[in-house]
């Protein structure tokens, strides 16, 4: 098993699961799998994991990411309200400009699935205000 320069643990599952067995309090581990149950299609899996990384404390980028990963498995299960509320903490956490461009479309999306036309059109809005390229292929219609 390795570790790649960002700090992620790359290996089996069965490989960082004895990680998590050894120190379950490392939230990169729990992360990690998470990152592999969901390529495996384990979704129920990668959810726990990444709720566990994200209640153990990863650090920033890593905990941006956390979110985002969890809102979209949340968007594919069907839990728009929890899509909502991932997609909203990334947003708070005010990442830079390109990330919070993604939350906001992807936050979009999960209220429009939810019901909320309203809260969709306005997060729209603000990703063109982040986005001058979204403002330009508007106008250009």
């Amino acid at each position: 098993m390795l570790k790649d320069a960002l700090g992620a643990w790359r290996g089996s599952e069965e490989e960082i699961t004895r990680l998590i067995e050894a120190d379950p309090v490392n939230p990169d581990a729990w992360h990690s799998r998470a990152g592999i149950r969901s390529a495996s299609g384990d979704l129920a899996g990668a959810l726990e994991d990444l709720t566990m990384a994200i209640k153990l404390g990863l650090r920033f980028r890593e905990r941006i990411t956390a979110w985002g990963n969890r809102g979209l498995i949340r968007c594919q299960t069907g839990d728009y309200e929890g899509a909502i509320e991932d997609f909203s903490a990334v947003i708070e956490a005010r990442p830079r400009k390109s990330i919070m461009k993604a939350a906001l479309v992807q936050r979009a999306l999960a209220k429009e699935k939810f019901g909320d036309r309203e809260g969709s059109a306005a997060d729209r809005r603000l990703a063109r205000i982040l986005s001058p390229e979204m403002n330009k292929q508007t106008t250009k219609k």
